[in-house]
């Protein structure tokens, strides 16, 4: 029982990120018709930068989540 309703968490996070990076591409879209793949750069920097201060200078999670959302923003 566990492990299905660690599934349908993982499911469900999973699922979101589909949806925000689905809304991004949808917003641009309507807006000037074209579609701008530079979003998932920017999404991989971020996923880099977070794995980069998690990992070698041992951040917690929430510091090196606002870190990284700087590194995207800039």
């Amino acid at each position: 029982m566990n492990q299905i309703i660690q599934q349908l968490i993982n499911g469900l996070s999973l699922g979101s990120i589909y949806a925000l990076l689905a809304l991004g591409y949808t917003m641009v879209y309507g807006i000037i018709k074209l579609i701008n793949f530079a979003h998932g750069e920017v999404y991989m920097i971020g996923a880099y930068a977070g794995y980069a201060l998690t990992t070698f200078l041992h951040l917690g999670f929430f510091p090196s989540l606002i870190i990284s959302m700087i590194a995207c923003g800039l």
